[in-house]
């Protein structure tokens, strides 16, 4: 799948949520599907920094492709990183780049994080683009 049918399908289930509660636990829920890095991976190199929690993610690239995996010590953010994962995941570099990130806004979950979690989001954002640039002609 694009990342815009995998943005849509995100928008999609959260549409069926009636309140943040119940949003808040599907994120919880995601966050316990997370492909986990190893615990030797869990590195300075792959902290993301910017994040009131840990947050570790490591990146692979493999024909052509990047494949993500990532840990949280908070349950919420765990949630977030797997729904970027769920999104980037084995995507080639130059569509992770390109991709607009409007689902974010869509699914309401911006307006109902905190501003440390937002800024959290923005970081763990940056990171996945970062890899993507970093293996854009490779």
């Amino acid at each position: 799948m694009s990342i815009p049918e995998i943005q849509q399908s995100i928008i999609d289930e959260f549409s069926c949520y009636s309140d943040w509660f119940e949003k808040y636990a599907y994120i919880i829920e995601l966050g316990q599907e997370c492909p986990l890095i190893d615990e030797k991976e869990k590195t300075p190199e792959n902290l993301i920094q910017g994040c009131q929690s840990n947050v570790w993610l490591s990146c692979t690239h493999r024909d052509g492709r990047l494949f993500f995996k990532a840990d949280s010590d908070a349950v919420i953010t765990k949630g977030i990183i797997a729904i970027l994962i769920r999104v980037f995941d084995g995507q080639p570099p130059k569509d992770i780049i390109a991709a607009d990130l409007g689902f974010i806004d869509a699914i309401g979950l911006t307006a109902h994080l905190s501003p440390t979690r937002s800024n959290g989001l923005a970081s763990m954002v940056k990171q996945i683009k970062y890899y993507a640039l970093a293996h854009a002609n490779d």
